[in-house]
């Protein structure tokens, strides 16, 4: 599959390099292609729209502030299947927080941007390294069309998350809390970096 890779920062590089492993031809969207290795990558760089013209899917990982600009420097992305890895955080007088929600969302803020195109959420609720190796933790996609919803979600069971599709992109209220207590753990407990949420079935 042909995957487009919008932000080769930590999170963008991370999975890039992932779907890579596992088959998939990775090209990543980035500002200044010159700046990055391809070797190292592990796939193409070059502009978002030479990323994104021929993908199957596109990943979009920029920061929040960053979304509206980046998928219109992607050109016409009619029909393809946009996923939102991305979190709308920002700082609040009590800290780091989302600046979107419960009534809305990141996800179907995206979606209203680009109406033409299949926005999945998915990608956003854990930090890069379980991304590197999932070991099964956990992984929810959502989206309103369930056939993208679901090749998003077999694609992060193919790098090895216990993947579900929860439904449709109203579900993006979900998974952004669920992503600021990964934050919130992250930063303020013993825990670090160095645990990932899973399902256990009885």
């Amino acid at each position: 599959m042909k995957i487009a890779i919008i932000g080769a920062g930590n999170v963008g590089a991370t999975l890039g390099k992932r779907f890579a492993e596992v088959g998939n031809e990775v090209f990543y969207g980035v500002r200044n292609p010159s700046e990055y290795d391809e070797k190292e990558l592990g796939g193409k760089v070059g502009t978002n729209a030479e990323a994104s013209q021929d993908a199957e899917i596109i990943v979009l990982s920029v920061p929040y502030p960053a979304v509206a600009d980046a998928v219109k420097s992607c050109g016409d992305i009619s029909g393809k299947i946009v996923v939102d890895a991305t979190n709308p955080l920002g700082m609040t007088p009590n800290g780091l927080a989302l600046t979107v929600g419960f009534e809305a969302s990141g996800g179907e803020k995206l979606q209203e941007i680009i109406p033409q195109t299949k926005v999945v959420k998915c990608f956003n609720t854990t930090g890069f390294g379980n991304m590197a190796k999932p070991n099964g933790s956990m992984m929810f996609a959502c989206g309103n069309d369930k056939d993208a919803t679901d090749k998003v979600r077999n694609l992060a069971a193919s790098i090895g998350f216990d993947a579900l599709n929860i439904g449709d992109l109203s579900k993006s209220r979900l998974l952004e809390p669920l992503a600021m207590l990964w934050i919130h753990l992250a930063f303020t407990s013993e825990l670090k970096r160095d645990f990932a949420f899973a399902i256990q079935r009885n």
